[in-house]
């Protein structure tokens, strides 16, 4: 991670991407984990409700095109050799976690946002979820919240954070989305490149720009 940004290192990538790289894996579906103490405070889950609105929602559609743009809610990494039994919306949090220890080696990312295993349990603890909630469309919307606030969201609605950092910030999370390079910023790294043009990402994310 950009080390101006203040983010700690991808551990989450570097795991999924070696299992990946062993899979050749060839499509950009890794969700690139936070850790703790990144630079903005960890959202809280009085928060998360609050950031239910038509701007995060936006937000969401982005990087849902990005990530899972045919499967949606229901993808899973197409590296993984061992699917889960069920859709992933139909799993509890528990039967996901039970399905990544049953099939070690392979890409784990799952869901919409492309969670990958240890920010899924990160975000999960974050939370406080359960593990026998389901992994449905409402439960994985509050946990991408999470890393939206990593992000900064809260600080770019503000007027805080410039919307090219924030694009920028977004694109280290997502290897889907392009930075203000017009590639992923793990472009080449087993596989990953951008899926959506800058254009398109700096179009949308105007939409909910201060001001905008």
């Amino acid at each position: 991670m950009a080390s101006n940004a203040g983010f700690a290192p991808a551990r989450g990538l570097m795991q999924q991407a070696a299992v990946a790289a062993e899979q050749s894996v060839t499509r950009a579906s890794l969700f690139i984990g936070q850790e703790r103490g990144g630079f903005f405070a960890p959202i809280v889950r009085d928060e998360l409700g609050r950031l239910n609105s038509p701007a995060v929602r936006h937000l969401r559609n982005i990087i849902g095109q990005a990530e899972s743009p045919a499967a949606g809610y229901d993808a899973v990494q197409h590296g993984a050799a061992i699917k889960p039994l069920k859709p992933p919306t139909q799993m509890t949090i528990g039967e996901i976690f039970e399905w990544i220890r049953a099939t070690p080696g392979q890409p784990h990312a799952i869901g919409r946002y492309q969670f990958i295993p240890d920010t899924l349990e990160r975000v999960v603890a974050q939370v406080g979820a359960k593990a026998h909630e389901r992994f449905s469309p409402e439960m994985q919307d509050r946990l991408a919240d999470v890393l939206l606030e990593d992000a900064g969201f809260s600080a770019f609605l503000a007027g805080d954070l410039s919307q090219t950092r924030f694009m920028n910030n977004l694109a280290s999370i997502w290897a889907g989305l392009p930075t203000s390079s017009g590639r992923s910023k793990y472009h080449g790294f087993a596989g990953n490149r951008a899926t959506v043009t800058l254009a398109y990402f700096q179009s949308e994310i105007a939409k909910i720009a201060p001001g905008s």
